[in-house]
């Protein structure tokens, strides 16, 4: 048996992965610098809330672009900001979990734009179906829509792999349910949370959009209607 003695004992990350990543907890670690005196001064204690307050998703003024029918960049530009800026730093750690572990598999075999298509597609679907099913002045903030979204793509691999050997294609969706089995649970004991309807919407967008953007997707997709 041979082996590479120069070769990496971990597996490389795909660099658009890296790169998500970086950008996520660069925002974080200025938010703890200045919550933590390390920076900016007595005012930058408050530079979390103005972040969310300029960056978030706000289905007020998502209602009012729909309601006149005007489109202003200063509003549409949060449909791709909020999943940038958390509540909390614990907020952080579980998108960066997933999005390590989620976009490791699904960077392996899509390309970086694909990848990035399906990050910021699931953000913005999630967001407006956040806007459009809810009348809330409660905040959509944080990168779960979007990682959703890399679980759809991964549900979507698991999908083919299993049409491929002629197995039930539900167990593709086992991951999913199991989690929103959880933010069911949990909502029972803390209240709540409308966030889930923007988690399910990325989910389902990144499965969609795998059809297109997997490599051989449509044509893929087109076999396994076939199959049917």
């Amino acid at each position: 048996m041979s082996s590479d003695p120069n070769a990496s004992p971990l597996n490389p990350l795909p660099p658009i992965v890296v790169a998500l990543t970086v950008f996520l907890v660069g925002v974080e670690l200025v938010f703890q610098a200045g919550e933590n005196g390390l920076a900016g001064g007595p005012a930058a204690t408050g530079w979390r809330i103005e972040a969310l307050e300029r960056w978030g998703f706000y289905e007020p003024l998502f209602d009012w672009m729909l309601t006149n029918g005007i489109w202003r960049w200063d509003y549409a530009v949060r449909f791709v900001t909020y999943p940038f800026v958390h509540g909390h730093y614990t907020q952080l750690i579980f998108v960066i979990v997933f999005l390590l572990a989620l976009g490791k598999m699904v960077g392996e075999l899509f390309s970086p734009l694909a990848v990035l298509v399906i990050f910021f597609g699931s953000s913005i679907v999630g967001a407006l179906a956040y806007g459009l099913v809810w009348d809330t002045r409660v905040m959509l903030v944080g990168g779960f829509p979007a990682v959703y979204g890399l679980i759809g793509a991964y549900s979507f691999l698991l999908w083919v792999k299993l049409a491929g050997n002629g197995e039930n294609r539900l167990m593709a969706f086992r991951l999913i349910a199991f989690l929103m089995g959880i933010q069911l649970v949990f909502s029972l004991f803390t209240g709540g949370s409308k966030d889930w309807v923007a988690d399910i919407a990325g989910f389902a967008t990144g499965f969609s959009l795998s059809f297109v953007v997997a490599p051989g997707g449509v044509k893929r997709a087109l076999e396994l209607v076939r199959r049917r």
